[in-house]
């Protein structure tokens, strides 16, 4: 039998919490459901420096800090990956691994993944010298030749957090300027212990049967290649949306982007999604929990629709 909740919140990022604040302010009784640590991406994020309220915080703390908001009202909270979502009658059915539960209201804030690179050495090492995460990672690399992979926000933000630990941070980038925000290139360039290798892609992380030892890099303008060598390699190069459970659901684009309307609203009544899991253009923090305000009132709203 089912477990029955008015609302199920597929994610427990910042937009899936707030999502859930909100539904359970407004009284209804929210269960949050995620296969990890509440707080996402946050909890792979060094420091937070654009978040309202905050000049500065590592984004574990402030996941932890949305965590304790978001269940004050009654919104539980519990282990669980997703493996279907289906419609009966009003009520949607949330599979996971071990449980079945039931609401009216499902709101998906299930976010996105960081983009493999796909070259041979990747799933070799990873964990033994490729990472995707440099808050997790960082310190393992105490005086440490590093190489960063990308050229966006993420990448140069965890590159810079690195030189806090390495000796020096090697930016492998495939074009010849950077794509991350000004702000953020100004202080990377400033940075001594940052270098730039321009128009070039990595072919393969070497490695000796233990852990990294270099990657192959191939100049994308002249086709020259050449070894680097380099104690450890943190990839960024974008992001996919984790939508497979939901694919049946017939909501998503050819991506796996799922597309709403600005009420969070998907295109099956009292489904919801949110964050980064949403076809759009900016995907940060604050964006997140935009989204999970709106979510967390139209659930509210739809509900009561359903009682008239």
């Amino acid at each position: 039998m089912a477990k029955q909740y008015d609302v199920i919140v597929i994610g427990a990022g910042p937009g899936g919490m707030t999502a859930a604040l909100y539904a359970s302010r407004a009284n209804l009784k929210v269960l949050m459901l995620d296969r990890g640590i509440y707080g996402g991406q946050m909890n792979n994020t060094a420091e937070v420096e654009n978040y309202p309220g905050f000049e500065s915080i590592m984004g574990p703390d402030l996941a932890e800090k949305m965590y304790t908001s978001s269940t004050r009202f009654g919104a539980e909270y519990a282990y669980g990956s997703v493996e279907s979502v289906t419609v009966d009658g009003p009520n949607k059915i949330v599979k996971t691994d071990s449980e079945e539960f039931s609401a009216p209201v499902v709101i998906i804030a299930t976010g996105s993944e960081h983009r493999k690179l796909g070259v041979p050495g990747e799933e070799e090492y990873g964990g033994r010298g490729v990472s995707y995460c440099a808050v997790c990672d960082g310190a393992f690399f105490k005086n440490k030749q590093l190489v960063v992979i990308g050229g966006g926000d993420s990448a140069i933000e965890e590159g810079t957090y690195l030189t806090q630990h390495a000796s020096n941070v090697n930016v492998i980038h495939r074009r010849d300027q950077l794509r991350a925000q000004k702000v953020i290139q100004d202080r990377a360039f400033a940075n001594d212990k940052m270098s730039f290798t321009w128009d070039s892609v990595v072919t393969e992380i070497l490695g000796d049967g233990q852990k990294v030892t270099g990657v192959k890099v191939k100049n994308v303008k002249t086709e020259e290649e050449r070894e680097v060598a380099t104690d450890g390699v943190f990839i960024y190069v974008g992001i996919i949306p984790m939508t497979a459970p939901f694919k049946d659901l017939g909501i998503t684009d050819e991506q796996g982007w799922i597309e709403t309307n600005d009420k969070m609203e998907t295109k099956i009544p009292g489904v919801y999604a949110l964050g980064d899991v949403r076809k759009k253009d900016l995907r940060q923090i604050t964006t997140a929990v935009g989204d999970g305000g709106i979510a967390g009132q139209q659930a509210f709203n739809y509900i009561e629709s359903l009682n008239d």
